[in-house]
């Protein structure tokens, strides 16, 4: 009697080398948002796989959360892992579509109409085709706060989630099923005000309760259904709550957004910016709330550090080669800045033993820092 073949047991949760990349890039890009980065993966995998129903979009996504928590800035991300461009999208602002009739922007007018051949149709087949390569024949489409968009705009998502075509002004039909198409909201976004008892968690006493996200999630989900109607609701792939972001997850934003603005420092001048801790802890403190999230942390970085580099380049106290310190003044109130000349600086680089700010004993001190050690603290133009 033959024996049957053994069965050989498999792991529905491994990834690919491609979709283990993408993952990883995405956690490098956006803070504290594991769930999301999971559910984003997992339809990456299934597109690749060529599992992905041919006759709808990829997949739609419904980003929701407080502001600032990373829902635009995951898309954004994706964009620059896929095409290594952030910006390698089609982006709706819905905040610009609240009446019925600005839905020809993006569909064109139809014949008849006074200038219906003069603007062309935002969502064209060549616009959604532009950014598409052959290792990525995908497009990413945003429409970001669709609360805010007129009805007239969700009703034309409707044909667009459930057949992957649209049917512009002038009759002819484009094709979206090559589409991720996200969608972000705020909605709901008041929930998750009560999940802090300080603004970081950086008082001293009793620690607060950790949150019930699953509840908190459960109540956004519930406020989308008192704003969307189910039959929209019903064609999303996926509804994602967002996390509000805490201490932890604002340092790691911190040094995300200082890299930043140190490439870009670097790409205009072969400067090399360093922040101290006690920059560092003045900059959390000024910039992070969690009810807005990480957006005035970023305002903060360029309005104090990249404002004032820029002023210290324009009246030549930087030069090329030379390495800049970012620190906290004396009295606290604001940030001051020290350079070391460009040959200390490369012999720190190597090794040599100087310090950014401060060097041996006798060493040449670029002038910014001996006026420093005069006591004198010497600010950018502007600042106070």
């Amino acid at each position: 009697m033959a024996r049957s073949p053994r069965w050989r047991e498999l792991d529905p949760q491994k990834l690919s080398p491609e979709a283990r990349r993408l993952k990883e890039g995405l956690l490098a890009r956006v803070i504290g948002q594991e769930p999301a980065v999971d559910a984003l993966t997992t339809i990456h995998q299934i597109w690749r796989s060529g599992l992905a129903d041919p006759n709808r979009p990829i997949a739609s996504f419904l980003l929701l959360g407080p502001t600032g928590t990373g829902k635009t800035r995951m898309v954004e991300a994706l964009a620059e892992l896929l095409f290594n461009d952030r910006r390698a999208m089609l982006k709706v602002d819905c905040a610009e579509f609240s009446h019925s009739h600005e839905i020809a922007r993006l569909i064109g007018s139809p014949p008849g109409y006074l200038g219906h051949r003069d603007t062309p149709p935002y969502l064209s087949q060549e616009n959604l085709d532009r950014h598409q390569t052959r290792e990525n024949p995908v497009t990413l489409l945003l429409f970001d706060e669709i609360e805010k968009a007129n009805d007239a705009l969700w009703m034309l998502l409707l044909g667009i989630l459930d057949k992957g075509t649209l049917t512009l002004g002038t009759n002819e039909q484009v094709d979206l099923t090559r589409c991720l198409i996200f969608m972000t909201s705020n909605v709901g976004a008041d929930h998750f005000d009560r999940m802090h008892d300080s603004p970081l968690g950086f008082q001293r006493g009793a620690a607060a309760a950790p949150p019930d996200m699953a509840q908190v999630s459960d109540s956004v989900l519930e406020a989308t259904r008192r704003i969307f109607s189910p039959e929209f609701l019903n064609r999303i792939d996926r509804r994602i709550v967002f996390n509000s972001l805490g201490a932890v997850e604002f340092k790691r934003i911190l040094e995300l957004e200082l890299g930043y603005v140190r490439q870009r420092v670097r790409k205009r001048l072969d400067v090399d910016l360093k922040a101290t801790p006690a920059a560092r802890k003045w900059l959390l403190e000024k910039g992070t709330n969690p009810r807005y999230g990480a957006r005035p942390l970023r305002g903060l970085l360029e309005s104090e550090v990249l404002f004032a580099v820029a002023n210290l380049i324009g009246s030549g106290q930087v030069v090329e080669g030379d390495a800049v310190q970012v620190d906290v003044r004396r009295d606290g109130g604001g940030l001051v800045f020290r350079a070391q000349h460009a040959s200390l600086a490369a012999a720190a680089s190597r090794g040599g033993g100087a310090t950014v700010g401060g060097g041996p004993t006798g060493s040449a001190l670029h002038p910014v820092v001996e006026s420093l050690a005069a006591g004198r603290d010497l600010l950018p133009a502007g600042s106070h």
